[in-house]
């Protein structure tokens, strides 16, 4: 046991020192909230009177830059309902962070020099950025744009082996992760970027070959997702009717709404300054550097008796 605290808090220092030789500076914010994410996909967990565990600290960060924080980073536990397997736990490490002044695309770069001094075998990899739409088209010959809901419904039902009640997002993220990420990162650094406007979550949408994509993207290495930034969203109208179709979704999948969070949408309206923020799961990285399967292996495994 001994082992592998000291390895996490090895881990830990070396992130640190990361962003100390780039003037970004450490914050933390509170791990409760009265609000929570809308986001359909996310799962909230709730306390006993009411509050939210936050899914991530994005909402309290942005809050943050909108009062003129500067460059920022947090590492922290997160909390996501019915998430448990080898790759997943509800709760998490997470390290989130924020560049003024940056879009998506640098902000990859400094991911990959992140990810290197992390996990310095990994450093002879050549780094790949992949469209999300040729992805589909190499696997399903066709974009997702040019597949309706019931050819989306038949690949996932063929590819799962059985009927799925999902809508088409929950479609294509099956598709996605059943037949494209298993085969990304072998032996390099892929990141897929680009991904449908349906799926900017908090991500500002930006043209690309004339249409309109979401300026996301996220990291594999060896199939295991790692990250997932964007180049941040500043329009608070546009959020506000982001948060309204993602509870209208909630509603139509029988989910509790989940109110949008009055304080980020008077940060957005303030002034967030133009920036790119990443979330990256800290446990995958040290499953990367430790060589394991299984997310278990690198955190601390309580019994019960």
């Amino acid at each position: 046991m001994r082992e592998l605290i000291k390895a996490r808090a090895d881990f830990l220092a070396a992130i640190r020192a990361f962003f100390a030789a780039r003037a970004v500076l450490e914050v933390d914010t509170p791990l409760l909230a009265p609000y929570g994410n809308p986001d359909p996909q996310l799962g909230n967990l709730r306390s006993s009177d009411g509050g939210y565990l936050q899914t991530s600290p994005e909402f309290a960060m942005k809050m943050l830059l909108s009062r003129g924080s500067g460059d920022i980073y947090q590492l922290g536990h997160v909390f996501r309902a019915d998430e448990h397997g080898r790759r997943h736990r509800r709760e998490f490490l997470l390290l989130e962070w924020y560049r003024c002044g940056w879009d998506h695309e640098r902000l990859m770069a400094e991911v990959v020099e992140l990810v290197w001094a992390l996990v310095p075998r990994l450093a002879d990899r050549p780094v790949r950025r992949l469209d999300y739409d040729d992805l589909f088209r190499e696997r399903f010959g066709a974009a997702p744009a040019e597949l309706d809901d019931e050819a989306l419904r038949a690949l996932g039902t063929a590819l799962a082996g059985q009927a799925l009640d999902l809508n088409r997002d929950g479609q294509l993220d099956l598709l996605f992760s059943l037949a494209l990420q298993p085969s990304l990162g072998a032996g390099t650094l892929d990141f897929v970027q680009h991904y449908p406007p349906s799926q900017a979550a908090l991500a500002r949408l930006v043209q690309v070959k004339g249409q309109a994509r979401a300026a996301r993207f996220e990291l594999f290495v060896d199939g295991l997702e790692l990250c997932n930034g964007f180049w941040e969203l500043t329009d608070a109208a546009e959020q506000g009717e982001r948060f309204a179709a993602e509870n209208r979704r909630r509603r139509a999948e029988s989910l509790d709404e989940v109110p949008a969070d009055p304080r980020l949408l008077a940060a957005l309206a303030r002034g967030l300054p133009d920036c790119a923020g990443v979330a990256l799961g800290v446990e995958r990285l040290l499953m990367l550097a430790r060589g394991v399967e299984d997310i278990g292996a690198v955190g601390y495994n309580f019994p019960d008796s």
